[in-house]
Order: C-alpha cells, then structure tokens, then sequence
C-alpha cells in the first residue's frame, strides 16, 4: 500500500487549505484513515480521523475549524483546514489502519505565516 499526500503550502493565518491522501491498493474502503502532524520539536499528534464506517473524531484544537472526508471510489481521504492558525503550522501524514496492517504516508508541509 502506499500513500500519496499533497496540497501543503504557505499561507496567512485566517486562510484554508486542503490536504488529499491517495490510497493504492484495494483495501481503502475497508480501512480507518487518520491525518496526523508533527511541529517542530514536537511529538506526533493525531489530528483527525475517520472510520470505514465514516464515523469522525477530531482533537480538540482543531474541531470547528478542520473537516475530514473520504472518497472511497476514489482511494482518497481529505482534511479541508479552514480558519487556520500560525499553530497549525506543522508537517502533516495520513496513514490508512485496518485489521492486521498500518501505513504511513509521507508528510506534506502546512505553514501558516504572515
């Protein structure tokens, strides 16, 4: 299986961007899919994740404010990030989980920065 993360960038504080994670392989639909990021000097956190079912779950920081989504006929899985903050500035990965596998994505970089 492998990822494919993309729509990082630079940009202002109050702007938005969206994050898209693409899936190879057939095991999409039948997988949870998280965004996670990292800050520099910072633990990896969990940002957002949604389930096979579509059940969502987002930390606190960021509820209100982040939507993720997934479009199983397309392998994909997005994070649409609005209102963002200079603290969201951070590295982000997706990562696909299921019953017996856990893959990780490479990062995308998020700045937010005036």
């Amino acid at each position: 299986v492998q990822l494919q993360a993309s729509g990082g960038g630079l940009v202002q504080p109050g702007g938005s961007l969206r994050l898209s994670c693409a899936a190879s392989g057939s095991i999409f639909s039948h997988s949870d899919m998280g965004w996670y990021r990292q800050a520099p000097g910072k633990r990896r956190e969990l940002v957002a994740i949604i389930s096979r079912g579509g059940s969502t779950n987002y930390v606190r920081s960021v509820k209100g404010r982040f939507t993720i989504s997934r479009d199983n006929a397309k392998n994909t899985v997005y994070l649409q990030m609005n209102s963002l903050k200079v603290e969201d500035t951070a590295v982000y990965y997706c990562r696909i989980l299921g019953d017996g596998y856990d893959y990780w994505g490479q990062g995308t970089q998020v700045t937010v920065s005036s």
